[in-house]
């Protein structure tokens, strides 16, 4: 399965950005898709996840201003990254997690987008 990410960019604090993360492949079930992001001299980091039937999780840090959504017919998923702020500044990755026609358990990974948050 691979994942393509983008909307990534430079905004202002209090701006807003969205990213995609389009997944493909041959014959998988996406059960799992999340937002994850990496700071300079950090670890990666949880920052969203959304399950197939629509349960999200959040980072606390991001409760109240990001939200999660996902395409099941397109297998995409989004991040709406509203009211920003400089700590948001990261690599943004997505992730994906589920099951291969086989019944094998995969997950796979974005390439990443930056998102560059200024003061």
């Amino acid at each position: 399965v691979q994942l393509q990410a983008s909307g990534g960019g430079l905004v202002q604090a209090g701006g807003c950005l969205r990213l995609s993360c389009a997944a493909s492949g041959s014959n998988f079930r996406p059960n799992y898709m999340g937002w994850y992001r990496q700071a300079p001299g950090n670890q990666r980091e949880l920052v969203a996840g959304i399950r197939s039937g629509g349960l999200t999780n959040y980072a606390d840090s991001v409760k109240g201003r990001f939200t999660i959504s996902r395409d099941n017919a397109k297998n995409m998923v989004y991040l709406q990254m509203n009211s920003l702020k400089p700590e948001d500044t990261a690599v943004y990755y997505c992730n994906v997690a589920g099951s291969t026609g086989w019944g094998f358990p995969f997950t796979s990974w974005g390439q990443g987008t930056q998102v560059t948050v200024s003061s």
